[in-house]
């Protein structure tokens, strides 16, 4: 459903079908870090995009390049940045939030469940200062999503927060453009 792959391996990633992914690996260990003909996805970059922690977690298990580049020149690690909530995920959070609590708890699980992605992709040894083709970093992404939790392990995972993108902006110049103090202050700290 929604997008299209032309290598079964990335498609079942994305559609986060761990014994599909499982399969087609046993049945040939080159597909772990193919690389999609449409947009150069690898089948880690298709499970991150989509936040499909399990996937990635057997992807990294079989020891999958966290630093491949896509056609954006992306890595897994922009992609689990950049991950916003699903339409989905707002729909419950909308529908729970009479339910206040339920809501509120459905949004902390799904943050907790990308700060868990990205400290897996840090730890396989994801490149945190791979710039894609607008120069951006993922602590770019990060400044530009206002996503606190994430820019801590950014930082502390020794994200350089001098990197210019195209426009001439380093992370910081993202968040004061944004007036997201927050984020100044959790940069300025470091």
């Amino acid at each position: 459903m929604g997008i299209l792959f032309s290598e079964p391996i990335c498609q079942a990633a994305y559609n986060n079908d761990l014994n599909e992914v499982q399969l087609l690996l046993e049945e040939d260990g080159d597909y772990l870090n193919i690389q999609d003909s449409y947009g150069g996805d690898t089948p880690l970059i298709c499970a991150c995009k989509q936040g499909h922690n399990r996937i990635v977690s057997y992807l990294l298990k079989r020891n999958a390049d966290v630093n491949i580049k896509n056609n954006k020149e992306r890595t897994c690690l922009h992609y689990a940045v950049r991950k916003r909530f699903s339409f989905l995920d707002y729909l419950l959070i909308i529908l729970l939030m009479p339910v206040m609590l339920l809501g509120y708890l459905l949004m902390v699980s799904r943050s907790k469940q990308n700060e868990n992605l990205i400290k897996m992709l840090l730890r396989a040894g994801a490149d945190v200062n791979a710039t894609d083709h607008s120069g951006r970093t993922a602590l770019h992404y990060a400044c530009e999503m206002k996503n606190q939790s994430i820019i801590p392990l950014l930082v502390e995972a020794g994200a350089d927060l001098s990197i210019k993108d195209k426009d001439d902006e380093t992370p910081l110049d993202i968040a004061r453009r944004l007036n997201f103090i927050n984020i100044e202050s959790i940069l300025k700290k470091e």
